[in-house]
């Protein structure tokens, strides 16, 4: 029998009592609006719990958790220092002597968003009221058993931590060695989009149009918040009467999201290396050339070609670049020979850092379900009934 199992069996063998949230916490919300914010201010200032700015003025200065009241609705942040919050922020301090501050974290992160997926007025937008948090029940066991919780769980939290700032700095290397790698003078030659292929409209295409199984499709959203570089099936299909009114997309086109909500995933390309075409809708340009294709979707997202598709993008809450500016955008062409070398380099450094299936992705991923596994177990109580007189 294991640490936490004994401590339990010692000290609270019939069950842990359940005290309401605002039994445990005084909860408090912020007064600011996220216009508050300062760009050089010295104090963070949570406009959610994970989403942070900075303000010259505090109001608490203190340990604190934070609960996510509308964008990002029940997120949690553990937070100690001086700070400000968004008025629908709420901030938990002044915690009873029975409650250990960082487990009470665990079972917020664990269980909030499940008890609010019913409570949440989601009439105009998604927002939790004062009463629905104060109510959220609480197991409280002694607190040595909440210790040795926090100590278990804080382990695979750190963990993770450490394997996510790992895979940030790989993919900050990655990133370098890429725009390096594709860093040209005058010793190649420089062509446009345009000179070297052909770029096409995509048409039509609603996610409503998807179907099961039928015509292969890629939906230029699934271009940023699915697929990676390259592909070579679609989690998407249309039927073969639609699929002939789309734009048809062959082994070694380029698609590119041409419309995006931020500057960072418009043009943001996927080459297709599939076997058999297929199509795909507005909001997209297919690119048909005769360079080894995912030279060409490497050198799209590099630094260089950031800076030239902002002079080109238009608009502010909808970015869009036409097909007819992509066209005059000039990238190095080396020989065929050197492309394929410079792919082959990147391949391996872009496995590692963003194939789901091997790779620090994988591991962060197989430590967060290790983490959750074990989360749900600690945190499950029978709760403590009141003994008769």
């Amino acid at each position: 029998m294991n640490k936490i199992d004994k401590l339990i069996d010692e000290l609270c063998p019939d069950g842990v009592m359940f005290k309401e949230l605002s039994k445990v916490a005084k909860i408090e919300t912020g007064k600011l609006n996220a216009n508050a914010a300062i760009e050089d201010g010295k104090y963070l200032f949570f406009t959610t719990a994970k989403e942070i700015s900075k303000i010259d003025t505090y109001r608490w200065d203190t340990e604190a958790l934070l609960i996510a009241g509308n964008a990002n609705v029940g997120d949690v942040k553990h937070y100690k220092g001086k700070f400000e919050a968004y008025q629908r922020t709420y901030v938990l301090t002044n915690f009873t002597n029975d409650t250990n501050v960082r487990y009470l974290y665990h079972v917020l992160d664990a269980n909030l968003k499940r008890y609010l997926d019913n409570k949440s007025n989601k009439a105009a937008m998604t927002y939790i009221v004062l009463s629905t948090i104060k109510e959220f029940p609480i197991p409280l066991p002694p607190l040595p058993v909440q210790e040795e919780i926090v100590r278990i769980l804080d382990n695979f939290t750190e963990l993770t931590a450490e394997l996510t700032a790992e895979l940030t700095a790989r993919k900050q290397q990655y990133e370098y060695y890429r725009d390096e790698l594709l860093t040209f003078g005058d010793e190649v030659e420089w062509k446009t989009l345009g000179e070297i292929g052909t770029i096409e409209r995509g048409n039509g295409l609603k996610k409503s149009d998807f179907l099961d199984e039928g015509f292969p499709c890629i939906h230029y959203g699934q271009i940023y918040t699915y697929y990676g570089l390259s592909a070579d099936e679609t989690i998407s299909f249309v039927s073969e009467e639609l699929a002939k009114k789309l734009k048809r997309v062959s082994t070694g086109d380029i698609i590119i999201a041409v419309t995006s909500e931020n500057l960072e995933d418009v043009c943001k390309p996927l080459v297709w290396l599939g076997g058999d075409d297929i199509v795909t809708g507005g909001h997209t340009a297919i690119f048909r050339h005769n360079q080894n294709p995912k030279y060409i979707g490497y050198y799209l997202q590099t630094y260089m070609f950031f800076k030239e598709k902002r002079k080109l993008a238009q608009g502010t809450k909808v970015i869009e670049v036409t097909p007819r500016k992509l066209e005059n955008v000039k990238i190095p062409i080396p020989p065929l020979a050197e492309q394929e070398r410079i792919v082959s380099i990147l391949d391996k450094f872009y496995a590692l850092v963003n194939d789901i299936s091997i790779g620090l992705p994988a591991e962060i991923e197989a430590r967060q379900k290790q983490y959750e596994y074990y989360r749900e177990k600690l945190l499950t109580f029978k709760e403590l009934k009141a003994k008769e007189a």
